[in-house]
């Protein structure tokens, strides 16, 4: 994972844990020899990754790959649903 240039963090974050969630960090951190605070933003940054590629895949059978690549490559006019789907997804998306 890239490092992040300590000038350049300016966003924060907070979290409340127990006493033992705070101790199992803790122990982590120091195991792997990083602060908590580094340890806890790397670790963080990872899952976020992961599931953010998770939901950027779309796992398709080969009918359904079938299906999309035709459409890809004779694609029909979009019709009022097809648009009406594009602007409320344009919406969540520019909403973020």
């Amino acid at each position: 994972m890239a490092a992040t240039n300590s000038s350049s963090k300016s966003a924060r974050l907070q979290a409340r844990v127990s006493p033992e969630q705070k101790e199992l960090i803790e122990r982590a951190a120091a195991y792997t020899g990083r602060t908590v605070s580094d340890f806890v933003v790397s670790t963080l940054e990872q899952a976020a990754k992961k599931i953010v590629d998770q939901y950027k895949r779309v796992p398709l059978n080969q009918t359904q790959s079938r299906t999309l690549v035709k459409h890809l490559l004779s694609p029909q006019k979009p019709n009022k649903k097809l648009k009406r789907a594009v602007q409320e997804y344009r919406q969540r998306v520019d909403s973020r």
